[in-house]
């Protein structure tokens, strides 16, 4: 199985954005972690992280030509792009969202999000412990 681990706006600072809500644990770290499990679990991961919503948009389109399924954690894009949500709603490949924080427990603009209804699964608030259940969850699915 092949992944495409998709992080969007502001993911690139974790470990020093808000590290009472987003933790210590940086984007570098978590790539490492993912591509440990990814191994474990005889897959091969591939991770992009674009701060701009074209970014993401067109990351997605040529993940449908390379990649089985994606993880995507699209930042505040989430909960505003119809972009975004169109793109992954084209390329129609498997995919979970994963928000580092419990989204729900925070601004009521956070609670909505756009992917949702198009996921696979959502995982919300487990850190970013989320991105590894995120591929567990993907790989046990493509079996």
């Amino acid at each position: 199985m092949r992944v495409l681990l998709l992080n969007g706006p502001n993911l690139n600072l974790l470990g020093t954005r808000e590290p009472a809500l987003y933790g210590a644990t940086t984007l570098a770290d978590v790539e490492a972690r993912c591509g440990n499990v990814a191994a474990e679990l005889g897959a091969t991961l591939t991770c992009a992280q674009h701060n701009d919503e074209g970014g993401l948009v067109s990351a997605v389109h040529t993940a449908r030509a390379t990649q089985d399924a994606l993880i995507v954690n699209a930042g505040a894009f989430g909960h505003t792009s119809l972009a975004l949500r169109d793109a992954l709603a084209a390329v129609a490949l498997p995919f979970i969202e994963v928000h580092v924080t419990n989204v729900y427990a925070r601004e009521p603009m956070r609670r909505h999000s756009m992917l949702a209804p198009l996921a696979r699964g959502v995982i919300v608030g487990l850190g970013t412990d989320g991105y590894e259940w995120a591929l567990r969850a993907l790989a046990r699915a493509g079996r």
